[in-house]
């Protein structure tokens, strides 16, 4: 959703900076990570949505329900969101805090899914591939599915590379069929 990227983006830099001027982008990224957790969970949603509370009752409750996880100073990010009727952006907010925090450590995120299992070598060339065509650290998830006959499916940011049979059978079909 573009609206809830627009909304969110300016509370997800103005945290990224805070971080990175504090030295903390790991303690902020999982104080943004828990905080979106608890957003999404229905019961906390329906807090969120009373419009019998106030902003300050808002951000109590729901750092309550967050406990010791977030620190002093995520906290007062949370309280501001919730004065501005922004608290729902949480788990927006995470995700584009994460984006810019692998921006700033070269670092991507990648997910491989191939009809068999890697060998531990195959996962060491594919790294160091990935590394050297995106410049990024690489960390690298794998997982199965045998439905795609042959091949792997990768997914890099907004990147994805699909050389499995399956994608490369439906690729034909369409142009046969075109």
């Amino acid at each position: 959703m573009a609206e809830l990227s627009t909304l969110a983006r300016p509370y997800a830099k103005a945290a990224f900076n805070y971080a990175l001027e504090a030295s903390d982008l790991n303690g902020w990224s999982s104080a943004l990570a828990t905080a979106a957790a608890v957003s999404q969970s229905d019961k906390v949603k329906e807090l969120l949505e009373n419009p019998q509370l106030t902003a300050e009752l808002r951000a109590e409750n729901f750092l309550s329900i967050c406990g010791d996880e977030i620190g002093a100073n995520a906290q007062n990010f949370v309280k501001l969101l919730a004065e501005n009727h922004r608290l729902a952006l949480l788990p927006e907010i995470s995700s584009l805090y994460e984006v810019l925090k692998a921006e700033q450590e070269k670092s991507l995120d990648v997910e491989v899914i191939s009809a068999h299992a890697l060998s531990a070598e195959q996962t060491q060339r594919l790294v160091e591939s990935l590394g050297r065509k995106f410049d990024r650290e690489i960390t690298l998830q794998g997982s199965v599915d045998e439905s795609l006959l042959g091949g792997a499916i990768i997914h890099a940011g907004d990147t994805v590379i699909d050389g499995s049979v399956r994608g490369r059978l439906a690729k034909l079909a369409e142009a046969m069929n075109s």
